[in-house]
């Protein structure tokens, strides 16, 4: 018989992995018989035995959970290989299970992979960026994607370059495994760790040890779904910790309820905003070593409880809402292996407020001669070429590391106060900058239909056009939030925006045009501003926003408190059908559009 042809070898490869499915499938219903089923062993124990209770339960695992089941994503490297190899893109369940390798196949959208990366703490060495600028020149399309998590994605990867991405990215000492799929994103962390004159703490080793915790324990890769951690040390740039499924917050101690004085980290629990929860808190107060352990334990918790029938309810806000949060924190604690020390008597000190603006421009650091400068990244993209330059100016004139922020910016740290002037000069030169507008600043946009196949608009090339059209029309004096979110996944947050754009499909006659749902007065990481955003408008086409969204501005410098009452002070002040109202009769410049 003569050799197969490429299309039917990767036919037939994945003809045999809806056998295995199967098979596994079927071993599985077989296991619900009764209790002299062995219990499940070796790395992926935990997941294995959460699914064979899912059954036991009388359920029905979801096609995501079989696959899994069947072998393990990190186990079809070879598969991967293979198709590298034979310049094919995954199909079918394969496309979900090469996520495990933070590979992303984006068609429709795209008709190629996105790599997304794990950077810990969101801070790259000059020479790491360096590299990733060579390797989205070689192997991608020459440019990165900032996200929300302080991170970077590399698109346009043909089929047969995404293994020497891979290997590119694993030589520059970073790593892409489990950035996508049923796995713990990146790990966030102040973004002016260890340089900020406010911070409580230095995030950046707790970063870095959960990061590594979860490199080196296979169990944190069986969940039933994405799960998202974050470290905020208390200074000045948030990182949006509550809006986590696990959120860290320094705070100060002095004493009482048997707490020695000193700094510990509130344990926030369940945050997801796509959904509207906020992070709850939980009154577990955790000397800095105890974090990484206790989210080891809550990770364990989650994977244990989880739901393996309904994707839909699967995040760990559903655990949370199904056990209830006191029952929940009692697993966290079985999983631990003692009690977690409750904050009841103990003397707390308030969190200094956070200013999610507080990134853009040159801030003075705690080392006395030294700051950071706070770059504005056009929605978060920024080309090889630039990537270069900004690794040769920290090298130059910083110490050579560079920050990402959740707000999709960047910082370079430790720039001496004789070199900020040239400093700036010379990122000015990328075609980058320090300052913005008021409204430019404040621009946070998902991958949007470009890239992303369930985006509806096409978010980031209607963030420019809604930035080029108000910064001309409205004098605001001070930054204001706009979130673009492609769909209901949210990864711009559009819920904790000052002003959050969902995109959505809007009638036109007989035709369906890209549009938006606006909501505002959302705000997040500070109590003094946490809260969802409310509905304003549905379903407004792209054309009709921008002058919409001109009169709200116009309106909330028209009818504010005083100049220093913020946007979202304005919005909760009023009913939405007052601030209806006083856009309605705001006056809007008469320029072309």
């Amino acid at each position: 018989m003569s050799d197969f042809d490429e299309q039917q070898k990767q036919w037939l490869q994945g003809f045999v992995s809806g056998i295995e499915a199967r098979k596994a499938a079927n071993k599985l219903a077989g296991r619900t018989a009764g209790a002299a089923a062995a219990a499940p062993v070796g790395p992926d124990a935990l997941q294995h035995a959460a699914q064979d209770r899912a059954i036991a339960a009388g359920g029905k695992l979801v096609a995501e959970e079989t696959a899994k089941r069947a072998r393990h994503p990190f186990d079809r490297w070879d598969e991967v290989v293979g198709r590298a190899e034979a310049g094919q893109f995954p199909k079918g369940i394969d496309v979900f299970l090469t996520k495990y390798q933070g590979l992303f196949y984006v068609a429709p959208a795209q008709d190629s992979f996105m790599c997304r990366l794990r950077i810990p703490n969101g801070i790259l060495t000059a020479s790491q960026m360096r590299g990733l600028a060579d390797a989205a020149d070689s192997f991608g399309g020459g440019y990165a994607d900032v996200t929300t998590r302080a991170n970077l994605q590399i698109r346009e990867i043909p089929a047969r370059h995404a293994v020497d991405l891979l290997l590119a990215v694993q030589d520059l000492g970073l790593t892409s495994r489990g950035s996508g799929a049923d796995n713990i994103r990146n790990i966030t962390g102040s973004p002016t760790a260890g340089i900020d004159p406010q911070e409580l703490y230095d995030t950046r080793p707790l970063c870095r040890a959960m990061h590594h915790y979860i490199l080196n324990h296979r169990e944190m890769y069986g969940l039933p779904r994405k799960f998202n951690i974050a470290f905020d040390g208390g200074g000045r740039v948030p990182v949006l910790e509550d809006t986590n499924d696990i959120g860290f917050v320094a705070t100060e101690v002095t004493g009482g309820g048997g707490f020695e004085p000193g700094v510990y980290f509130r344990l926030q629990l369940g945050g997801i905003t796509g959904h509207l929860d906020f992070a709850f808190e939980t009154g577990v107060l955790l000397k800095p070593e105890e974090c990484v352990p206790v989210a080891g334990a809550v990770v364990r918790a989650f994977a244990i409880h989880g739901d393996r029938t309904n994707r839909a309810k699967a995040r760990l806000k559903y655990v949370i809402d199904r056990m209830g949060r006191e029952a929940f924190v009692a697993e966290v604690e079985k999983e631990y292996g003692k009690p977690l020390p409750r904050a009841a008597g103990a003397n707390v000190t308030p969190r200094v407020l956070a200013d999610k603006h507080g990134h853009i421009g040159v801030h003075g650091q705690k080392q006395p001669g030294l700051n950071y400068l706070g770059l504005v990244l056009p929605v978060g993209r920024i080309t090889s070429e630039q990537m270069r330059g900004l690794a040769q100016i920290a090298e130059r004139f910083g110490s050579g590391t560079l920050r990402f922020t959740v707000w999709q910016n960047l910082l370079i740290s430790d720039v001496a106060d004789r070199d900020v002037g040239v400093c700036i000069a010379a990122v000015n030169a990328l075609g980058l900058g320090i300052e913005a507008s008021a409204i430019r600043r404040g621009l946070v946009a998902c991958t949007g239909n470009a890239g992303c196949k369930f985006a509806a608009s096409n978010t980031k090339g209607h963030a420019l056009k809604l930035a080029d059209y108000l910064e001309i029309r409205v004098a605001l004096d001070t930054p204001v939030n706009i979130h673009l979110t492609g769909c209901h996944h949210s990864c711009a947050q559009h819920y904790v925006g000052d002003i959050g754009l969902l995109a959505a499909k809007v009638d036109r006659g007989e035709d369906s045009v890209e549009g938006y749902h606006v909501f505002i007065g959302g705000g997040a990481a500070s109590t003094a501003e946490q809260a969802m955003a409310r509905e304003y408008a549905q379903s407004v086409a792209f054309d009709d926003l921008p002058p919409l969204l001109e009169r709200l501005l116009a309106a909330y410098l028209a009818h504010r408190q005083a100049p220093t009452e913020s946007f979202y002070e304005f919005c909760r002040r009023h009913e939405i059908a007052e601030l209806r109202k006083f856009a309605a009769a705001a006056p809007v410049l008469a320029l072309a559009a």
